[in-house]
């Protein structure tokens, strides 16, 4: 997680935090997870090679793009709002999902309830089914929780991740 340790956040940020590790941890295939403000910020981001402060080092496995969070984010921000505007355009509605597969891996984003996104890269044999379930599953739990102070504080601890 790159995130920093969880002393001092709330409870919601912690559990959010939770859910992401889980994420990344519990499903095969799945490299690694941001999670975006509405206005493209990034407010909670998985490194799945490398443990946080105090956290032993994970199961090596391949990184997201070029192994920066901040780049699946960037990615994720543009996809959900080339999306929603295809979607404004054709008048369908709301983008609740986008999935991109590519030769070497894919791309999910999935809209949460206040406007932000979350986004998954994923290897190229990853079940795609079980990792949409997976993300609707977070979405669930976590749609209720990003009030906009939480949203404040993951904003503000990922800013402080040295």
């Amino acid at each position: 997680m790159t995130a920093p340790s969880t002393y001092g956040l709330s409870t919601q940020a912690r559990n959010l935090q939770w859910l992401l590790t889980d994420l990344v941890e519990e499903v095969p295939g799945v490299n690694s997870v941001a999670v975006v403000s509405s206005d493209g910020l990034l407010l909670l981001s998985s490194d799945p090679g490398a443990g946080g402060p105090g956290e032993p080092q994970a199961t090596p496995r391949p990184k997201g793009p070029r192994g920066a969070s901040a780049d699946l984010a960037t990615i994720v921000s543009g996809l959900g709002s080339l999306t929603t505007g295809a979607a404004a355009l054709m008048e369908f509605g709301a983008v609740k999902q986008t999935m991109v597969a590519m030769e070497n891996g894919s791309v999910f984003v999935m809209a949460i309830s206040d406007g932000s996104l979350l986004g998954v890269h994923a290897t190229p044999d990853c079940d795609m089914s079980v990792v949409a379930y997976h993300m609707a599953l977070f979405v669930g739990r976590a749609g209720h929780v990003l009030t906009p102070e939480v949203r404040s504080e993951l904003r503000q601890s990922m800013e402080n991740t040295p």
